[in-house]
């Protein structure tokens, strides 16, 4: 097979491509296995009709045809393969040539072009040199105090109070909604928090004020049902209005909510707590700054076809096809991932990443807990649909960014060096886990010798 590329423009390439007729030959053969099954001859069993008479009854072109389509793909990703192409969409493949269509007729070769989308040729920022700064750890007594009050308020108490409601109060609440004087919802006894923002808009301005047993109309849309959407008058009335109590910051309460005897040790603990927080957060705010400061210093050509079936198949997933506002948001997002997406590839292969089984396995299990699902049930369905080449490639791509931080410098707001190797690994860690699961490679691989060896036994005299 014969093969050349041509480039269009920084995204796109067509692929030339011939294939000879022996190459092509076991698609013909099993083409006509295929047809042959499928259709009734009288005096042949199916499955059992040759060549010649598939040729007189079906016809050489259908065998061709289907031979074609059959071949096709598998050419193509060799051709892709060959020329070293990394495509990021469906190729728009037409056949110019296919062998002879008359019956004996052999000779011949199957031309076609391919033009599709790649991934572009970029220059990725040298890494030496480039300085990264992140935000001070510094734990202040009001990020201790707000850890404190927060656990305060899992063992505080709802307590009822003869007064208005204000921001933070829980109100239980019946609930009207009409539409042009027709009521189409009612809720009664629901416990709300004002503040929340997790029912109706305008609910909190509306309770805000009120005392048990008033009432109070307010218009909004409504957020769910089959009105949703819809303007929609709202009465309601607060039947109780309670606060929450938090219980006294003591020694008793360091018992109560942790494992620590006095209100000192607890602080220390959540402080050190506040502390490993800000600690993560610098490694996460300086992965976003590198990949800020990469992107920035890279020109990164968008494939626009890729972007635009992106954005069509998020669109109609929602429903939303016509919605031109959407689209153009969704579009720019689109564009977005795509350009991380080049960037870090490009990173990946420059570094040479490698990925280990296990890590693979470790971000297969923590997506499956993203979606609620069993781990293993997961892991079998991104295998079955296809899906773990990209799961690697995302792995991949989150690595990079993790070893390229390894090769900057990152420094505090005072200028001194920050070190992230907890987060981030070290090169001696990645060195270490390759050496294991080359050393466990090689066992299972001594171990499935020794199996399958044959075992020479020694005749045994009486």
């Amino acid at each position: 097979m014969k093969s050349a590329v041509e480039t269009l423009d920084p995204t796109k390439v067509k692929l030339t491509v011939e294939v000879t007729y022996d190459e092509l030959k076991p698609s013909i053969d099993h083409a006509y296995q295929h047809i042959a099954e499928q259709v009734n001859v009288p005096g042949f069993r199916k499955g059992k009709v040759p060549p010649r008479i598939i040729d007189q009854r079906v016809g050489r072109p259908a065998v061709i045809e289907h031979a074609v389509n059959e071949g096709l793909s598998g050419f193509y990703a060799e051709a892709v393969r060959e020329n070293k192409l990394r495509p990021l969409g469906q190729p728009e493949v037409e056949v110019t040539k296919v062998p002879g269509l008359v019956a004996g007729e052999d000779a011949g070769e199957l031309h076609f072009t391919a033009e599709v989308e790649v991934r572009p040729e970029i220059t990725v920022p040298a890494l030496d040199g480039l300085t990264v700064t992140v935000d001070d750890v510094e734990v202040a007594d009001e990020d201790v105090q707000g850890r404190l009050d927060a656990l305060r308020e899992r063992f505080g108490t709802l307590v009822g109070v003869d007064r208005p409601a204000a921001e933070g109060d829980f109100v239980v609440l019946d609930l009207t909604a009409s539409i042009d004087g027709e009521e189409v919802d009612t809720v009664s006894g629901v416990s709300y928090q004002i503040g929340s923002g997790n029912m109706l808009e305008g609910l909190d301005e509306a309770l805000t004020g009120l005392s048990a047993g008033e009432s109070t109309t307010f218009e909004t849309a409504l957020a769910g049902g089959e009105r949703a959407g819809e303007q929609a008058q709202v009465s309601v009335t607060a039947t109780t209005v309670k606060e929450r109590q938090l219980p006294d910051a003591d020694d008793d309460f360091a018992q109560l909510a942790s494992e620590f005897d006095t209100l000192e040790e607890l602080t220390a603990d959540l402080r050190e707590q506040a502390g490993r927080i800000k600690a993560s957060n610098q490694a996460v705010q300086a992965r976003d700054l590198l990949l800020e400061q990469l992107l920035e210093g890279t020109e990164i050509p968008v494939p626009q076809g890729v972007v635009d079936a992106e954005v069509h198949r998020h669109l109609e997933g929602e429903g939303r096809l016509e919605d031109d506002e959407h689209r153009a948001e969704v579009g720019e997002q689109a564009t977005t991932a795509l350009r991380n997406q080049i960037l870090l590839d490009t990173l990946a292969e420059q570094l040479e990443i490698k990925i280990s089984q296990q890590e693979l396995l470790d971000y297969l299990v923590s997506a499956s807990r993203q979606y609620g699902m069993d781990p293993n049930t997961f892991i079998q369905t991104v295998d079955q649909q296809g899906q773990i080449p990209a799961m690697v490639a995302e792995v991949a791509r989150s690595k990079a960014l993790a070893v390229a931080l390894r090769r900057v410098n990152v420094t505090d707001g005072a200028g001194a060096a920050v070190d992230l190797s907890e987060y981030i690994g070290s090169d001696e860690d990645d060195a270490a886990a390759e050496a294991i699961e080359k050393a466990a490679a090689d066992a299972a691989t001594d171990i499935s010798a020794v199996a399958d060896a044959p075992v020479e036994v020694e005749d045994a005299k009486a």
